[in-house]
């Protein structure tokens, strides 16, 4: 991620969001098609079941955020863990739905919405304390789409950040003005 600096709360948020959907992408991008729906096992789900979830989340928390308790009545947390997209085209148009949701709930908040208070599943948070719920849920879940592709692809794996055994190489050219900083 190229850092900005900034003061603003909501333009920091909405970069950080930015980043977790860009990390998502670029590993999903790495998988082959079948891959999308393969668990390592009966506990774990896919990467498109983490996308199905993920969406339904957003869905849930960012519409009507600041008028409407973040657990929507029609949400059907359990069904987001079975039957996941059933191609990469329907992962990713499900990957999608959800960030748009996101991202037109975060560019329509202003700073003094930052002090209002939501509510998810009854328990009232600020709307900071919402966002960053929100930032440590889909890192967690974007963290578990970078494992598994890294583990589909193994020795074949791009490296989505500073690949392993190039920091210092990474370090010297960014101080030559030679490489930008994700």
């Amino acid at each position: 991620m190229a850092h900005k600096f900034t003061t603003s709360y909501l333009e920091d948020s909405v970069s950080v969001f930015a980043y977790y959907k860009k990390l998502g992408e670029e590993a999903m991008a790495q998988v082959r098609n079948e891959e999308l729906a393969t668990a390592l096992d009966t506990e774990s789900n896919s990467i498109a079941m983490i996308v199905k979830h993920l969406s339904g989340n957003m869905r849930s928390r960012w519409t009507n955020f600041l008028t409407t308790d973040g657990e929507k009545p029609n949400r059907n947390r359990d069904q987001e863990f079975v039957d996941p997209p059933r191609d990469r085209q329907a992962v990713l148009e499900t990957w999608n739905e959800g960030w748009a949701i996101l991202f037109y709930a975060l560019e329509n908040l202003t700073d003094p919405d930052l002090t209002r208070t939501v509510t998810i599943r009854g328990e009232e948070h600020s709307v900071m304390q919402a966002i960053n719920r929100q930032t440590a849920h889909y890192a967690y879940h974007v963290g578990q789409i970078v494992v598994l592709a890294k583990h589909f692809r193994g020795e074949e794996w791009r490296s989505l950040t500073i690949p392993r055994n190039k920091s210092t190489e990474f370090t010297r050219r960014v101080a030559a003005g030679q490489a930008s900083q994700r």
